[in-house]
């Protein structure tokens, strides 16, 4: 019998891998790891795959970032919303804090550069139609929009890394023995709450943090703006 023809190799993408797959695995390390740890190397190991493989189904590590961005957005159901402009506004602004709270990642990716799910963008449209219908311009709206986004994405940065440090930390952190140190003659007010320090700074008020800056905002936009 003739000897049998070894198979052609076949071009195109791994079998064993799938775009659902390498997803689900950069949510993964996402989640239980944080962003600074995903890369294309890293994702490979997860997968236990060669790192090559990956660049069957995706370009580059932006790319994987903009598919998980939009992939958590498609989960979000969209909610009722309060039919009052100013109380529809907050309610997307708490609603948009909390979602991310829960995936501080998102936060990482968005802080570090121009990223963007265009399925999270009707967080955006329903905000500046809110501010729109409050009475104020288009141009208005987007500045109050972005100091609202601004806000929640500087809260949850600092929130994250002061976990972090209070996750590390054994004992009180270097903040608190700062404070602690502080004497009234210098400093009164610190000196005078700074055996509560950690436990006031460490409250969550991001509701009510997040209503006085609107309501401040949708009072005084003009005056804020310096016009």
């Amino acid at each position: 019998m003739p000897a049998e023809k070894p198979r052609a190799k076949t071009v195109g993408r791994p079998p064993h891998l799938s775009l659902d797959a390498i997803v689900a695995a950069a949510e993964h390390i996402l989640e239980t790891e944080g962003a600074e740890k995903l890369s294309m190397r890293r994702l490979a190991d997860e997968l236990d795959s060669a790192p090559m493989a990956l660049y069957y189904h995706v370009r580059n590590k932006d790319e994987l970032l903009l598919l998980l961005m939009e992939a958590q957005a498609r989960r979000i159901e969209r909610p009722e919303l309060p039919e009052d402009p100013r109380e529809r506004l907050i309610a997307v602004s708490i609603m948009l804090y909390e979602l991310l709270a829960d995936r501080l990642w998102i936060v990482q990716v968005v802080a570090g550069g121009d990223l963007i799910a265009p399925s999270a963008l009707w967080f955006v449209e329903e905000m500046i139609g809110a501010i729109v219908d409050c009475g104020h311009t288009l141009e208005d709206a987007v500045y109050v929009y972005r100091t609202i986004w601004f806000t929640i994405v500087g809260d949850l940065i600092i929130r994250a890394n002061g976990n972090q440090r209070r996750g590390r930390a054994t004992g009180p952190t270097y903040e608190d023995q700062v404070v602690a140190g502080l004497v009234s003659g210098t400093h009164p007010r610190l000196a005078a709450v700074a055996d509560r320090w950690a436990e006031l700074n460490g409250r969550d008020t991001h509701r009510e943090g997040l209503t006085a800056v609107i309501d401040g905002l949708l009072r005084s936009v003009e005056t804020v703006k310096g016009r």
